[in-house]
């Protein structure tokens, strides 16, 4: 049986609306939890790994599943989060990579080395789509995915709808290159981003045409992991960062509330996950 995890993250969470007041941690697994997500994505890069260690156990009692997101700088350093993420019980870990040789020769390695790595610690991992790591551009990805037929990739696109600053309509080319991607995905991240800000507003009027290109990319996505997993658990993280993600008006006030879009895009993708259930049992 397959069935649709919808997390949120802690980075996420804090802070978590437009008064910049952080949560403290007991109250965002109540949120988390009361608001129905499967678990919660652990970010090392945005929080001390005490903290992280702190949270995990109130997750866990309020019934929360995390995943790690790792920055390793060195090959070796992957290794101490696939073993957290194991003791966790975590279904993956999501790689960020900050080895990162210039060109793709150099990288091939190096990706290979963190496969070999998951593979011995019985920890998969999977490479998101991210700036700032080995998988910044989305043409040097495409490049080694052909090299490395066992990468698995984790899809954040709107780190490559900025890197690539397509225009809209995106032509098919475009659009064939982001399914190469969603073809060799995993699973899926939620944010919204237009050719060059990366986190919009999913209620402003003039956002629209992007909110309906990443709900087709997200609908995209689902009908190919259904297509290559008969049973199993797809995992999709609503990710609507803290500023400077989330844009501020003069007063430094976020324009909206993250809490509300990340409930939001929860409904949307439980709605394309059902509707794809209806469709199958038809």
């Amino acid at each position: 049986m397959r069935a649709l995890r919808v997390y949120t993250s802690l980075w996420a969470m804090q802070p978590h609306d437009q008064t910049g007041v952080k949560l403290p941690y007991e109250q965002v697994v109540e949120m988390v939890a009361g608001a129905g997500f499967a678990g919660m994505a652990l970010d090392s890069g945005a929080a001390p790994m005490a903290d992280l260690k702190r949270i995990q156990p109130m997750m866990a009692r309020a019934g929360l599943r995390p995943f790690l997101v790792s920055f390793p700088q060195t090959i070796a350093a992957l290794r101490d989060d696939l073993r957290l993420a194991k003791d966790w019980g975590a279904p993956f870990v999501v790689v960020i990579g900050q080895v990162m040789p210039l060109t793709v020769a150099g990288m091939i390695p190096v990706i290979r080395a963190w496969i070999e790595m998951s593979e011995q610690e019985g920890m998969p991992i999977l490479f998101e789509t991210h700036r700032n790591c080995i998988t910044n551009d989305l043409f040097t990805t495409l490049v080694l995915l052909d090299a490395i037929p066992e990468m698995r990739i984790c899809a954040d696109l709107s780190h490559y709808m900025v890197d690539r600053e397509f225009w809209y309509p995106l032509s098919a080319r475009d659009m064939g290159l982001m399914s190469r991607v969603l073809a060799r995905s995993d699973s899926f991240q939620g944010r919204v981003a237009s050719r060059q800000q990366i986190q919009l507003q999913l209620d402003f009027p003039q956002n629209r045409k992007w909110v309906d290109l990443f709900r087709g990319w997200w609908r995209e996505g689902f009908a190919g992991w259904r297509a290559r997993n008969a049973t199993g658990e797809c995992v999709f993280l609503c990710e609507l960062g803290p500023p400077e993600y989330a844009m501020t008006g003069p007063d430094g006030r976020e324009m909206s509330n993250r809490w509300q879009e990340s409930l939001t895009i929860k409904s949307w993708v439980e709605q394309i996950w059902q509707e794809m259930d209806r469709q199958e049992d038809r």
